[in-house]
This record gives C-alpha cells, structure tokens and sequence, in this order.
C-alpha cells in the first residue's frame, strides 16, 4: 500500500511539472515596423494613352483633274517650300487655255464694235435723230457685250490657274510621310481636292495627342510635366509638356473622354508618326517635402478633424504622440509640415505574430487539454 501511494505521488509530481513547463511560455512580443521621418519628392499622376503626331502635318491635293506625268518625290523624300512634288498632264489645261483665249478675242471684238455702235446711236439720240427704242436696243447690244467680254477675261485667267495648278508644289518645309498616287494614275478634282501627298513640317517637334478620361480631365492644366513611353523603345522616357487642353469631347462605348496635346521634343529622331504613347501627367508635384507613411497616421489613431497624430518612438523609450499638420497626401506618403522634423521615427504598424501549434501570442496551453484535430502525432 505505501508503494503504491509513493507511485502516485511519483506520477503526480511527474505531470505537476509538465503542467508548469509547458505553461509558463513567455508571451510573445508585438512586431513593431517603424519608418524615419525625411525628405522626399511626392507626385499625384494621371494616366492615359495617346498617339505621336508631328504638329505640323499638311495634306497636299491637286484642284484641277488630270494624268500624273511626272512625281519627283516619295516616302520620307526631304522637301523644302516651292520644291515640285508632281506634275499633270498638260495637255488637256493648255487646250483649254487656248479656247479660252480665243474666246476672249471674239468677245473683246464683240464688245468694240457694240461699244462704237452704242456711242453713234448716243450722239443721235441727243440730237433726236433716232428714237428711244433704238437707243435702248444699242445700249443692251453694248452691256451685254461688255459683260460677256468680262465674263470671257475671267474664264481665261481660271483657265491660266488651272495650267498652273498642273505643277504641284511643297507648301512647307518638311519630309514626305505619304505619297497615294503614282505616274499615270488619274486623279479626279470633280467632288473633293484628293490627296496626293501628306508633308510633316518638322519630325525634331512632335506632339502627343492623349486621350484623358473625363473623370481624371479636372487635374489636368497647361505647363504641367509629362513623361511618357512606347512600345517602340521600351526602355526609354520620353519627356514633355501639356500645351492644350481640347473641349471638345469623344464618346466611345460610352466612356468619355478629352484630347490634351503634349509637346514631344524628338532631337534624336526616335519618335515616329503614329506610335502609340503611354503617357504619365504630373499633375501635382512637391520636391523634397518632409513626409511620413500614410500608415503612420492610422496606427493606433485617435485623429478628428484637422487634428492628425502620429506615434514617435526613439532610443527605446516609450512611444509619444504628437499632433502634426498634414498636406499632399499621394495615398502612399503624407505631407507633413509642421509637427514632427526630419530623422525622428514614427510607428507605422504593430503585429503580433502567432505562436506554434497555432495558440494565440502569450497566450497559455495546458498539456493536458486536447490539440486541434490533427494536431497529434502518432
């Protein structure tokens, strides 16, 4: 009988023990993130796609129909203002020119001889020789002749103009982008000018037409810096300025949005006509601002009104609250302007992380209490 209460007494120690071992697990303590107060350069953006577009951008037509006899020009041909780019045949022009001409003498002859009869019947209807209704029929012989002597003058220098127009000129200095016709090919004024060539002024000044989503269009001003990129070299930024914003408004699968024109300057050449541009607009920018997380003014946040707080520790002391003043906020880091100065840290979060066997931090587990199912090892 005392062997067996000595057992048991054996066994309770044993297990007393155990109990106190597994239980007296320190409580585990809060992972604390923490970020220096400094000096950054803070921006607010707005996206959106566009096309690279050279800002000066003709298109050169014919006004008169005809054969294209000769073209002295093609695809990224240099051109400098008054340089031929095509010609029409003339022959036709120049026939017409001739009947024109010929046209004209007979009405400036017309238009003489009504002219010498209508001033005899004039004399003679002063000295009432003649009646009033052969003086009015010499006079309507000469307005009549007279305006189809004018009408013919001007018919022959239209006829002259459209000789001229046979010779298409440059009207800019610039490069060919495009060239529709070829030699032989009929062109046809009748409805519309057709066009022949398309002439970019200068491909060192390109512009970015981008397409800004209305609900991003209030942000967006004249001056503002942008930067953007294309598929074509991925690995480069482009830079350059918002010049216009357009008021006019585009609606696509009922989203709305406005044309903004960007200045590209293209000194290397690298931008071409019709590239698709990623672009960035820095609609806000601050450089070299005192800034903090944006998290630092959530943790543990007691902040109302225009009251914000923020939790500064240093050398291991206990933590303080301050009272800072905020300004930009990208929704990543936070303006601060006056409270907190540059080099002092600030909490920005606080985790507790879990324990093993998935029991909460300091928190306590009796050996002798069921684990979770699974939890046993066989």
């Amino acid at each position: 009988m005392k062997k067996k209460l000595i057992i048991v007494a054996g066994v309770a120690a044993v297990c007393l023990a155990g109990f106190f071992l597994f239980s007296s697990k320190p409580e585990a303590k809060p992972v604390t993130e923490t970020a220096t107060v400094k000096r950054i350069d803070m921006s607010k953006e707005v996206t959106a796609t566009g096309t690279v577009e050279p800002i000066v951008n003709v298109e050169v037509g014919t006004q008169v129909s005809g054969i294209i006899s000769k073209i002295y020009v093609d695809y990224n041909s240099v051109v400098k203002k008054g340089d031929i780019l095509a010609e029409l045949d003339r022959v036709t022009l120049q026939s017409e020119l001739t009947s024109q001409r010929a046209t004209m003498q007979a009405a400036k002859v017309e238009f003489e001889y009504q002219q010498k009869s209508y001033n005899r019947s004039k004399e003679l209807h002063d000295k009432r020789m003649i009646s009033d209704s052969e003086y009015d029929q010499a006079y309507y012989n000469y307005e009549k002749a007279r305006n189809s002597y004018e009408k013919s003058k001007s018919d022959m220098v239209k006829s002259e103009t459209n000789l001229g127009y046979a010779t298409i000129f440059s009207p800019i200095d610039g490069v060919v982008l495009s060239r529709a016709v070829d030699e032989g090919q009929t062109v046809a004024a009748s409805f519309s000018t057709p066009t022949l060539f398309t002439i970019a002024n200068d491909l060192t000044k390109m512009q970015v037409i981008a397409d800004v989503d209305e609900a991003d269009i209030g942000q967006v001003e004249d001056g503002q810096r942008v930067l953007f990129t294309v598929d074509a070299f991925p690995d480069d930024m482009f830079e350059g300025e918002v010049t216009q914003i357009r008021l006019e408004a585009t609606t696509t699968s009922n989203v709305v949005t406005y044309e903004v024109v960007i200045n590209a300057p293209n000194p290397d050449l690298k931008l071409k006509p019709g590239l698709t541009a990623n672009v960035t607009i820095k609609t806000l920018e601050r450089n070299g601002v005192l800034a903090v997380p944006s998290k630092a003014l959530t943790y543990k946040a007691e902040n109302n009104g225009k009251d914000k707080k923020v939790w500064v520790t240093k050398n291991g002391q206990l933590p303080e609250q301050k009272v800072v003043t905020t300004g930009f906020d990208d929704r990543i880091n936070v303006e601060i302007t006056s409270g907190l100065s540059d080099g002092e840290t600030v909490i920005v979060s606080e985790t507790f992380p879990a324990s093993k066997g998935g029991a909460k931090a300091g928190g306590e587990q009796s050996p002798f209490m069921q684990g979770p199912p699974g939890s046993k090892k066989k």
